[in-house]
């Protein structure tokens, strides 16, 4: 399912007393969330790593070094994908449409939308090293988001943390997301092994059946 988060703009607020004005900013989905994580990743960016990581990217060389990371991040995470959403579902009502494993700037974070009453549309941070929710923000999203999302669950009765629990037998689901467009409606899936290397699969919603994804293995190809 692919969908824009807008990311808020930032409200000012002068305080009568004093005159003293405070700014409140609902954190948009690139921010970080509202508490650390328990869980800490290396910033790249800040050790002065990235320039090298462009030039591995031109010379095709990075490939190990990102397994690496990526497995690192899939072992640090000692909450599962469908834990996070569990979590993420006590702390906003509705039905998880997608939870991703993010690090935003060294905050290791499990991040899921959830879909609620109308057009109403939560992102809420869960610690992958505790299970507790560091924060959370809501949208009001374009009626056709909402419209779609709720026409490919329609019919279908495997959750998104079902949908990850059958997919946990493949490797750490790293992230889990709808697919509402054209015909392949599902729950796409990504798991990263133990040596970093990623797969992608499709859960059905009405039958929880576990496929390899073809179309991203012969897009690589």
């Amino acid at each position: 399912m692919k969908r824009n988060i807008v990311i808020a703009t930032i409200a000012a607020v002068a305080l009568i007393g004093g005159g003293t004005a405070t700014a409140l900013a609902v954190s948009g989905d690139d921010e970080a969330p509202a508490q650390r994580s328990s869980v800490r990743v290396q910033d790249d960016d800040a050790n002065g790593t990235d320039d090298r990581d462009d030039r591995d990217d031109r010379n095709g060389g990075d490939s190990g070094d990102d397994n690496a990371e990526d497995a690192a991040e899939a072992r640090a995470a000692k909450v599962t994908a469908a834990e996070a959403i569990k979590a993420a579902l006590a702390e906003k009502s509705g039905t998880a449409v997608k939870a991703e494993l993010e690090s935003e700037d060294t905050n290791l974070v499990w991040e899921v939308d959830v879909l609620s009453s109308g057009n109403t549309w939560h992102t809420v941070h869960v610690d992958p090293g505790t299970g507790k929710v560091l924060g959370s923000h809501t949208e009001q999203e374009d009626a056709d988001d909402a419209a779609e999302a709720r026409a490919a669950l329609r019919g279908g009765s495997v959750s998104a943390a079902e949908a990850a629990e059958t997919a946990a037998t493949k490797g750490t689901v790293t992230s889990v997301e709808l697919e509402d467009e054209g015909s392949g409606r599902g729950w796409d899936i990504d798991t990263t092994g133990t040596d970093g290397a990623e797969s992608e699969w499709t859960v059905s919603l009405t039958t929880a059946k576990l496929t390899a994804d073809r179309s991203s293995h012969d897009t690589d190809d």
